[in-house]
């Protein structure tokens, strides 16, 4: 049976074809989901993918975590169901409180695209069983508000107990906390990151590598093997 990975689009989603396709390259079933749906159409999976929903008014991300998927999306996740957040994703799933902090705008107030030095930090959620521990990869960065920000406690909570999934290494490019690229709910199921590995997981497009196809195969044996 294949499995069935669900990817919402939103009011200014940019990236749901790219994402529907390396979910496609990975050999799953992409599903698209509509933001005024509640039905996720019995998926195994959902992405939030980037872009811009509703135009990132108020704060990125804000509006979306209110369109009508997102309570089904919320109840699913706390449940259990995988859920990626990437970049306008990641945003959505903290503003959702699925993922614990926020998101600001760049430290140096300009958008940022850029191939994007990370190391793996946590090779044991749902998203990341194909890295291993201190894997150094490229992917694909491009955002307006991408700097990760939290109380201490927070930080301090994320760092002990190992949910700190991704670090920026060489360069800081949004001036996120800790240089933290991505972060993981306690449970592992649901991950969050800015970097976009939808755009490295062909050796023709994106970096050149595919070093983001491993996100969409990790999810896939988890599934397959649950």
């Amino acid at each position: 049976m294949t499995a069935r990975i669900g990817v919402v689009t939103f009011p200014g989603s940019l990236d749901d074809r790219d994402t529907q396709r390396a979910i496609r390259v990975a050999g799953a079933e992409p599903v698209a989901l509509w933001h005024k749906d509640k039905d996720l159409k019995q998926v195994d999976a959902v992405v939030l993918c980037g872009g811009f929903s509703y135009g990132d008014y108020l704060r990125a991300g804000a509006i979306a975590r209110f369109s009508p998927v997102m309570d089904t999306v919320i109840d699913q996740a706390k449940a259990g169901l995988p859920v990626l957040g990437i970049c306008n994703g990641f945003q959505i799933l903290t503003e959702a409180h699925l993922l614990p902090g926020g998101m600001l705008g760049n430290d140096h107030l300009h958008f940022i695209c850029r191939d994007q030095k990370l190391r793996v930090e946590n090779a044991r959620t749902a998203w990341t069983g194909d890295y291993t521990a201190g894997q150094e990869i490229h992917i694909p960065l491009k955002n307006m508000d991408g700097r990760y920000v939290a109380d201490r406690r927070t930080l301090d909570e994320l760092e002990a107990e190992g949910r700190v999934a991704f670090r920026y290494l060489d360069m800081n490019p949004n001036g996120s906390l800790n240089d933290i690229a991505g972060i993981t709910n306690a449970a592992g199921n649901v991950v969050g990151l800015m970097p976009h590995p939808e755009h490295a997981v062909e050796s023709l497009i994106g970096t050149g590598r595919t070093d983001g196809l491993p996100f969409f195969t990790s999810i896939l044996k988890k599934l397959v093997n649950a």
